[in-house]
């Protein structure tokens, strides 16, 4: 026979599939596929949507959604460079200078905006103190906005004028929010808004000022890691470069955790979806073997039948993926349809590469799934034509398993970009598929001695799990991930989310109060006592520099943009405590009262700044503070957790040990709802005492956790869909041994009813075993996550006992719907066709 082309196998592949098209396997291999490619887009497209909705949320705490920040002005080229991707441009220059009125004077700290400001969020202000906040505006040339204090602190009215170096401005608005301002714990000013016209006629800023300039950049997210990537290069040493991740570290670990669980949801409904893809696979090629045989008689060699079987799983994977973009597509807009009013209004689109992503995630688990039994097609012998049992060389089991382990492992670490993510999910439902597997082929050789004496009905039902204990393991791993998935997705789903809503209980901090003198702490502590339902701790605090390790100059010990780089560029606010702080743990060396007494100065130091720096315990440290030298060792190095909302600090030092520099407090307390008046009470009682809200970042983060337990429930429904395709391809894989035997005992005299009750207790006992070891599995997997990717504390789940129930009623059921066709099929068709 002549060899065929390319597009004959490919017209004959076409032929087949068409005409095969409503086998059980096909359809079920085309189901998976479809929810494998539907899973990964949708909740891909749903991600990157979302994330970036977030991240524009987010972005309101930079005003942009990235700031070049320097002491300097920025240069031609780089703004030239931003407006040359498209980029909207809003520029900020911050200084201090003092505010001079006829009643006195007060250091404030001044913002210069031009009329583009800001890009993300808005300002608010009132036209009176204590008025109602109108969004919107900023201050006109000539005008100044001001915080509440600085009036308390000057006794100024709306209308009055200040001076700002030499000139006088009207003193417009009160200012009471600004987008950029939130984050910031540390200014221990009253702060100014005025118009970036008025900056030169000022005079404050001379060459030598210390000032802030910062270049504000909003713009899509292409165009902005483009001019990202170019200004890198040519960033001075005294810029950097800051987004809405790494501008607040509350909301950048609200936002990196949520994309955690996005990843993790999407991955169980992927891994579901690939084991749907395998057992079918290997059905389709098993169903296969006759014709591949008869195929080979009529002239077709290896590589052809090979060939002409590979094109034709190509084209259904080629159709499922495309169908499988389309709906991810059209369901990640229906969700946002509904979910319209509880989401921000402007939600970036996600473009084509989540819809590819899952086309080429459907491919590649096709390929990995479906290669090792599609290989034994083309090794199938002419000679079955005569005799049905001849089978063909089968490849070594280790090679397919780890074919399909290594496709499942790269589309997972593909979808997440996060190894141990990727390590902990697929390593852990790993160990527990051979442990368990184990145990389960132990409890059959049990199961088999107990049949012994059992009825009729149990021996009938029981018996295909007892003839194929190997087959009958392998569904029972496969049933129970489906279990284990779903109730690993729903485990952490509530937990994770219970765990961040206890970083921000209702009466989370979101007041902090800086400046405090030291003749007014116990006065001032006393106010807050009776303001706050919470007592708070004032910690004492004093401006130093970081500029030595161990006697060498710390500038050439630190990695450049690094954590520890940063930290060094800057004063720390440094201070000291008796008591370790609250959320404060030692990972190394010890606390102060475990110290000898011939130790001397020591500092306990936070320990991912000690990584980056360099530095480990019994290590001597040199700051500079106040005028000062002050040298001391590391004691201990300790974890923060910095979502707290309290005071943290990078460096602690023994008590005494700074107790003779000139220091102020610092403090953060929960004010109840209503006590706006009190607060301003509270300001003009204390008028050096600067006090800052921090509401804004506690609403903000709470509609991140609103957005994140949103995409958890739609994840759920896609888990869910591939829970169900996995069960159907499992049943599909035994439908052609249970119509034959189905037909043989009834033709022997059983009755279908008989039949229904065995076939009810075998699936019974195959649930309750795979909700059993998803229940181990999900506990294995989930300590797993929770110490190496999530970093939360673990413990025992006795809610995962009713799996083995659930899973009796859940594979009982499914189990019976698909095998119905093994009690409904006449015995006399089935027989003669054997």
């Amino acid at each position: 026979m002549r060899a065929l082309t390319l597009a004959r196998l490919l017209r004959l592949s076409l032929r087949q599939l068409l005409r095969e098209a409503r086998a059980g396997e096909l359809r079920v291999l085309f189901f998976a596929l479809l929810i494998a490619v539907a899973a990964s887009s949708a909740i891909g497209y749903f991600s990157a949507r979302l994330n970036g909705a977030m991240l524009l949320r987010a972005g309101e705490f930079l005003a942009a959604d990235l700031v070049l920040r320097g002491t300097a002005p920025a240069t031609q080229e780089q703004i030239a460079a931003g407006l040359g991707h498209g980029l909207a441009h809003a520029r900020v220059v911050e200084f201090s200078s003092v505010i001079a009125t006829d009643l006195g004077v007060q250091l404030a700290s001044v913002k210069a905006v031009d009329d583009a400001y800001p890009l993300r969020g808005q300002l608010k202000s009132t036209a009176q103190p204590l008025a109602a906040e109108v969004l919107g505006g900023r201050p006109a040339p000539g005008e100044v906005w001001a915080e509440q204090r600085l009036l308390v602190a000057l006794d100024l009215k709306i209308g009055d004028d200040i001076e700002i170096g030499r000139q006088p401005l009207r003193l417009s608005r009160v200012l009471t929010y600004e987008p950029d301002r939130a984050g910031d714990f540390y200014s221990l000013t009253p702060r100014v808004l005025m118009n970036l016209a008025d900056l030169d006629a000022t005079g404050v800023v001379q060459p030598g000022s210390r000032v802030n300039y910062r270049e504000l950049w909003r713009g899509e997210s292409a165009a902005l890691a483009d001019y990202r990537r170019s200004l890198e290069a040519s960033l001075a040493a005294h810029q950097r470069l800051q987004d809405a991740r790494d501008g607040n570290r509350q909301v950048g670990s609200a936002l990196d955790r949520g994309g955690r669980y996005l990843s993790l949801a999407s991955l169980a409904a992927v891994l579901l979806a690939g084991v749907a893809v395998g057992l079918s696979a290997a059905r389709f090629a098993s169903r296969r073997f006759d014709l591949g045989a008869m195929l080979r008689c009529f002239g077709l060699s290896r590589r052809e039948a090979l060939l002409l079987f590979g094109l034709q799983l190509l084209l259904l994977g080629l159709l499922a993926s495309l169908a499988g973009a389309l709906l991810g597509w059209l369901a990640q807009f229906g969700l946002f349809h509904l979910l319209a009013d509880l989401l921000p209004a402007e939600i970036p689109a996600g473009g084509l590469q989540p819809a590819l992503v899952g086309m080429a995630t459907g491919l590649v688990a096709l390929a990995g799934f479906a290669l090792p039994p599609l290989a034994a097609l083309g090794r199938v012998p002419p000679l079955r034509v005569l005799r049905r049992d001849l089978l063909p060389p089968s490849l070594a089991s280790w090679v397919a398993y780890a074919c399909a382990l290594l496709a499942l492992g790269l589309i997972m670490w593909w979808l997440s970009l996060d190894l141990l993510l990727t390590l902990a999910l697929l390593g852990g439902g790993l160990l527990a598929a051979l442990l368990f597997g184990g145990l389960w082929l132990l409890a059959l050789r049990g199961l088999r001695r107990l049949l012994a004496n059992a009825g009729l009905i149990w021996r009938l039902g029981l018996g295909q799990l007892l003839r194929h204990p190997l087959a009958a393991a392998g569904q029972t791993l496969a049933f129970g991930l489906i279990l284990l998935a779903m109730a690993l997705v729903l485990l952490l789903r509530g937990e994770l989310l219970d765990n961040w809503r206890q970083q921000l209980p209702e009466q989370a901090p979101n007041q902090f109060a800086l400046n405090i003198l030291p003749a007014e702490r116990d006065t001032f502590a006393a106010r807050i006592a009776a303001l706050s339902p919470q007592p708070a701790t004032l910690y004492p605090v004093v401006p130093g520099r970081l500029v030595s390790i161990n006697g060498a100059p710390v500038r050439q010990q630190v990695i450049k943009e690094s954590r520890g780089e940063r930290a060094v560029q800057r004063d720390l606010s440094l201070t000291w405590s008796a008591a370790l702080p609250r959320d404060n743990h030692l990972l190394a060396g010890q606390w102060w009262d475990a110290l000898p007494d011939d130790y001397g100065p020591a500092v306990s130091v936070e320990a991912k700044l000690a990584e980056s720096l360099g530095v480990k315990t019994g290590d001597r440290l040199g700051f500079s503070i106040a005028g000062q030298d002050v040298v001391a060792r590391v004691s201990s190095l300790r974890s923060v957790n910095w979502d707290n909302f309290q005071p943290n600090f990078f460096m602690i030092f023994a008590p005494q040990t700074l107790a003779s520099l000139p220091t102020t407090y610092l403090t953060s307390f929960y004010l109840p709802p209503g006590q706006e008046r009190a607060l301003v009470e509270l300001a003009r009682a204390f008028p050096t005492v600067t006090l800052l809200q921090v509401d804004a970042i506690l609403a903000q983060l709470r509609d991140i956790l609103a957005q994140v337990s949103l995409a958890v429930e739609y994840v759920l429904l896609f888990v869910l869909a591939a829970g169900l395709v996995v069960l159907f391809a499992g049943l599909q894989a035994t439908l052609d041994e249970r119509i034959r035997q189905g037909a043989l005992l009834r033709a022997l005299g059983a009755e279908r009813r008989l039949l229904l009750r065995a076939r009810r207790r075998e699936f019974a006992v195959l649930g309750a075993g795979s909700g059993l070891l998803a229940a181990l599995g999900c506990e294995l997997v989930s300590a797993l996550l929770y110490r190496l990717v999530f970093d939360l504390p673990w413990q025992p789940h006795p809610s995962l006992l009713l799996l083995p129930p659930i899973g009796a009623l859940l594979v009982g059921t499914a189990g019976l719907l698909g095998t119905r066709r093994a009690l409904n099929a006449s015995p006399l068709a089935v027989l003669r066709e054997g």
